[in-house]
């Protein structure tokens, strides 16, 4: 007996740093190509291509990250189905990417029915890694007791 497998599709606004295993339908925004390396005829019969494109749904839109035979996929206006994508961080903010080594797929989709939401860009989003030790907060302005930032988060609510 065959299993089934029933694949849970993620909303743009739904992604979050470290997430992976992610399935989504989006359409393309726009496409730039950012790096070419080599020639298809050269010594070593390769090239290496990246491309940053803008891609969404109805929630919002994201950067994804094309490499190689992805970037032909990235067309504007094209609908795609991402399989086992991953949100990879650049410089505090985060990126959609599709790993084809480890089993991730850019299959083409019917085109979808709905409008990408262009004002909700998660990739303008910038997050800061805080470290959390034993009662204690890491961050770029030194060492905080959780202590203190209890008392500072309570007296800056009343003024919200």
């Amino acid at each position: 007996m065959a299993e089934s497998k029933t694949e849970i599709v993620t909303k743009v606004d739904q992604l979050r740093p470290g997430k992976t295993g992610l399935t989504l339908t989006v359409k393309v925004v726009d496409s730039k190509l950012v790096m070419q390396r080599g020639r298809p005829d050269g010594p070593q019969g390769r090239q290496m291509r990246m491309a940053e494109c803008l891609v969404g749904d109805e929630t919002g839109m994201i950067i994804f990250t094309a490499r190689n035979d992805q970037v032909d996929k990235m067309k504007p206006g094209a609908t795609l189905t991402l399989k086992k994508a991953k949100i990879d961080m650049f410089k505090g903010s985060m990126r959609l990417a599709v790993d084809g080594r480890s089993g991730g797929a850019i299959e083409e989709s019917n085109p979808a029915d709905f409008t990408v939401r262009e004002d909700n860009n998660l990739s303008l989003i910038e997050f800061e890694l805080v470290n959390v030790v034993e009662g204690y907060i890491l961050d770029s302005f030194g060492l905080l007791t959780c202590d203190y930032l209890r008392r500072f988060i309570g007296r800056a609510t009343k003024f919200l």
